[in-house]
């Protein structure tokens, strides 16, 4: 066990759990539509209002079957042997049409959850403490969008206000969006999720769009643990008619609670490459700074995804992520532990809530996204069988009640969009 203290300050700068809407192009081949429209634009709604929804619910096996019935260093497949319903989701939006785009224009989104997932997704003062049950209530997305028409540019300047999820790293909350069901240490510790403010995106020319936002930091709603502003902003960039697109966006601010001068830098740069009409690869490279105690944490994740037909998709992915100073890799045991270290709270935390020490962590996955065929009612189908194995590559014991320097799980979900 980590010195609760230590402990304190690094849950208190672990990063929230992004979720990312998108619309049914991207939900039917993730690993390709993704990247190829931009890391915000494949987040956008729909020309047109509609209403649409999706069940995600799974299951990860531990081989150990650890007693205090975690799988370390996860967050939304954080429970061994046990199945969750990870996610019940509606949402109501509208999008913009890009028919006038040379004229105003305005879009929204409002979205519910319902599940164990949001354990995780919530941001401070809204429903972050309304239970204390595995499956939760949030609201992921909250927001207005209006597009304005600049001349001079490629597609005007877009505006938005409220919570809206940030767009950093390759694996996204939306299950619809990934190749596996477990994600990387970066999605988990290296990148932020969502943001209550303002972003704006100015689609400068064909090649290349600019954001930048003012949020009230990371996982940060109604209240604010320091009551400080923070920058989102980046690049999204693409070449070679659409076969190779990459997104440089960074995060800086002060994140810990009561603390509204030290800095937390978090930076990512996802660059995915289209090599062919069935090979996709997908290079994700993280690194992270917190002023406060001079922790780093830096790795790189590889995805190789191959769509053998319309029914099946092979993927793999490798990752090594160093926790250089013990600050950011976590368990949480309870339910409501990893938000009330967000929140700085003064209570007493399961003693199964434990850090990892400071341990380079290496992963390898591999998994099958399988489409069968479907109802008439349902949008879509994907079952995701996986098998991974985690360790330390330092010789540290994070895993399986802080004894064993690895972990091997297989997993599976099932997503039904509705």
């Amino acid at each position: 066990m980590k010195p609760i203290l230590t402990l304190g300050l690094m849950l208190a700068a672990t990063l929230s759990v992004k979720s990312a809407p998108a619309d049914e192009t991207a939900a039917a081949n993730p690993t390709q539509s993704k990247p190829m429209a931009g890391m915000m634009e494949m987040t956008s709604p729909q020309p047109g209002f509609r209403l649409y929804g999706w069940i995600e619910t799974g299951i990860t096996g531990n081989f150990a079957s650890p007693n205090d019935n975690q799988n370390f260093g996860r967050l939304l497949d954080d429970r061994a042997n046990e199945p969750l319903l990870n996610q019940f989701v509606l949402t109501a939006e509208r999008g913009l049409d890009p028919s006038i785009a040379d004229r105003f224009d305005w879009a929204f989104r409002i979205q519910f959850l319902y599940g164990s997932d949001a354990r995780y997704l919530k941001t401070i003062g809204l429903f972050d403490l309304i239970t204390d049950d595995t499956v939760q209530p949030d609201i992921p997305e909250l927001w207005f969008l209006a597009h304005f028409p600049i001349s001079g540019t490629a597609g005007g300047l877009d505006l938005k206000l409220g919570k809206f999820m940030t767009c950093e790293g390759a694996d996204m909350s939306d299950p619809r969006l990934n190749t596996f069901y477990s994600r990387a240490y970066i999605f988990n510790f290296g990148t932020p999720f969502y943001g209550v403010g303002a972003l704006a995106t100015m689609h400068a020319c064909p090649n290349l769009d600019v954001y930048g936002g003012i949020t009230r930091g990371v996982n940060v709603g109604t209240e604010d643990n320091n009551d400080s502003v923070s920058f989102y902003g980046g690049l999204g960039l693409n070449c070679c008619d659409g076969k190779v697109a990459c997104a440089a966006i960074t995060h800086i601010g002060p994140e810990n609670p009561r603390d509204n001068h030290d800095y937390r830098y978090l930076n990512d740069i996802v660059t995915t490459w289209k090599i062919t009409n069935k090979l996709t690869s997908i290079t994700d490279i993280n690194f992270i700074y917190e002023e406060s105690v001079n922790a780093k944490g830096y790795g790189i994740a590889q995805y190789l995804t191959y769509a053998v037909n319309d029914c099946c998709t092979i993927g793999i992915r490798g990752e090594v992520w160093r926790d250089a100073d013990g600050f950011f890799v976590a368990q949480f045991a309870s339910n409501n532990d990893f938000i009330h270290f967000e929140r700085g709270d003064d209570t007493v935390f399961d003693p199964r809530t434990t850090g990892g020490g400071r341990t380079t962590y290496g992963a390898l996955t591999a998994g099958v996204m399988i489409k069968p065929p479907k109802p008439a009612l349902i949008t879509d189908l994907m079952i995701r069988p996986e098998i991974r194995y985690d360790r330390s590559l330092n010789n540290t014991r994070p895993f399986n009640d802080s004894s064993d320097r690895d972990m091997l799980t297989a997993a599976m979900d099932v997503v039904v969009t509705f």
